[in-house]
């Protein structure tokens, strides 16, 4: 691809697709401030580097390393991802993270987003501050148990899908049975250059790797290792035994329960909706097939659905003994990232960024730093074809943005030869109405009323008239509004975002090797806009 895409960017609260919530987040609404430490700009990461540095120690540096280069220690590596791994052992060195589940060859396309804003960030603190060093840190959900909701990719409308009864932490998942699955993606994927290497990609990932966890770090790392993305499997008892005081606390203390309470408290006084709510004790108890919560019941700490319990100070030993096998829910994961990262920023998408916005006092009460929080980049793909098509039927970026029935009365409007638009005729009756009014006043007020109604039952009539002569234009206009449909439906599947549906591979067969190195070119982390790429030939 010669050229570059051209860019444009809407307001999130204008697409319509965007919490009430994260849009007051991104406009800096001031009720908001005491749910985060630092705002996302560019000036506002010297104070976090000076906060993070002074609360992570050479040691948590070694460990995190040494269990990040055995974890790559069997997959090919670049010199760029290698040297930020060594590079973690520096005092001068940050983090900058996003994560995601295992999705099956990545899920919807902001997998692909997500990364991409977290190694652009990085880039960008380089060039700011550049006496430190910054690495793109890609963490995995491989303690997720939901295998429901990762288990399967969109392709081109059809649900490609891995069935299997495994139980527990998906990221210890062995691969079986994904053979089955790669016969159906070669099928799909067809023939040619760019089709091979995803069929390439997926036969590596998934039939080359012994379980979900390494499939889905050998995925990231063809895609971004030589962007110097470094995949951290946080499922490992160093890694663990470093947050054991921490644990501690959430078993024995319940800190997580009472802190996020409270936050929760105040959302709901704010009338914002609430993403997660804390539980007594917010982990659970992982083996192979098994991840249960743990519960106080009479005394006893207990795993439900399961025979295991133990006593406070069994408890502690088994805690102390084998911290690998505690796992931390939604509301103490990030808690656990922090303290094993020297990390500044994490990015994710809206979802991740209310849920982190409740825990800012759990991370107070443990006095570990809260990073700043950015929400990662949207972004709408449209092809050279797509965009000529919208042009001849004049149809701009925010016009794609309306919901269906919104899209279709605005097109009708915009190309029918007669107005549709009953508004003036509305407010001419309106006015005439008010000298009614006056009129009524001044001789008998007991015939406002009878003039109100006539007010209303006309302006319904004027209404009715005007939804009429538009489903009759519909009809007349209906081949100029099927095309304009189909290509909405097109860059919106299923009236949603293109990112929350597309699998990358649809891209991919059409803009191969291209497709990252133009998302890295054209995405700004801190621009806190829509992206809209118009693809060139």
């Amino acid at each position: 691809m010669s050229k570059q895409p051209t860019k444009d960017f809407l307001s999130y609260s204008d697409t319509g697709y965007f919490s009430e919530f994260i849009c007051r987040y991104i406009g800096q609404d001031p009720d908001l401030n005491e749910l985060y430490h630092r705002f996302p700009t560019l000036e506002n990461f010297e104070a976090q580097i000076n906060e993070k540095g002074k609360s992570f120690d050479g040691k948590s540096r070694a460990v995190l390393a040494q269990v990040i280069a055995q974890q790559y220690s069997k997959l090919k590596t670049s010199a760029s991802t290698a040297n930020n791994i060594e590079a973690l052992k520096k005092d001068n060195t940050f983090t900058v993270t996003t994560g995601h589940q295992l999705n099956l060859f990545t899920g919807p396309l902001y997998f692909l987003y997500k990364i991409v804003s977290t190694i652009n960030l990085t880039k960008t603190l380089k060039a700011r501050f550049p006496d430190y060093n910054f690495v793109p840190v890609f963490w995995m959900a491989s303690e997720d148990h939901d295998f429901e909701e990762i288990n399967y990719f969109n392709f081109k409308g059809k649900k490609i899908q891995w069935n299997s009864n495994q139980k527990g932490a998906v990221g210890p998942f062995d691969t079986s049975g994904l053979n089955q699955v790669f016969d159906i993606v070669s099928a799909e994927f067809g023939s040619g250059k760019n089709a091979e290497q995803l069929k390439s990609w997926f036969k590596e990932a998934y039939l080359g790797h012994e379980t979900l966890a390494d499939a889905t770090r050998f995925l990231a790392n063809e895609l971004f290792g030589t962007h110097g993305l470094v995949v951290v499997d946080a499922n490992d008892k160093a890694l663990k035994q470093q947050f054991v005081p921490y644990l501690e606390k959430e078993l024995f203390d319940q800190i997580g329960f009472n802190t996020v309470s409270e936050t929760n408290a105040l959302l709901e006084k704010m009338g914002l909706k609430i993403q997660v709510n804390p539980r007594d004790i917010n982990l659970f108890y992982i083996r192979k097939g098994l991840r249960e919560r743990i519960v106080l019941d009479d005394g006893r700490y207990t795993v439900v659905n399961t025979d295991i319990s133990w006593n406070k100070e069994e408890l502690r030993q088994e805690l102390n003994e084998h911290p690998e096998l505690f796992s931390p829910n939604v509301i103490i994961r990030p808690l656990y990232q922090e303290v094993i990262l020297p990390n500044l920023c994490y990015i994710g998408g809206g979802g991740e960024m209310i849920y982190w916005l409740q825990l800012k006092s759990n991370f107070s009460t443990q006095k570990v730093p809260f990073p700043i929080l950015l929400p990662r980049n949207s972004v709408l793909i449209k092809s050279h074809k797509q965009t000529e098509k919208l042009k001849k039927l004049d149809i701009s970026n925010s016009d794609l943005f309306l919901k269906r029935n919104t899209f279709i009365n605005k097109r009708v409007r915009k190309i029918s030869n007669i107005d549709i638009d009953f508004s003036k005729q509305i407010k001419y009756l309106e006015q005439q109405f008010k000298d009614l009014y006056k009129l009524a006043e001044q001789t008998d007020k007991s015939f406002l009323g009878a003039v109100k109604a006539q007010e209303v039952k006309q302006i319904k009539g004027l209404q009715k008239l005007e939804k009429r002569l538009l489903k009759a234009q519909k009809r007349k206009l209906k081949d100029q509004i099927e095309r304009s449909t189909d290509l909405q439906e097109q860059l919106f599947p299923n009236q949603g975002l293109q990112e929350r549906s597309l699998n990358f591979s649809e891209l991919y067969l059409e803009y191969g090797h291209d497709l990252v190195p133009v998302l890295l070119n054209s995405l700004e982390p801190l621009k806190l806009e829509f992206t809209v790429l118009e693809m060139p030939l």
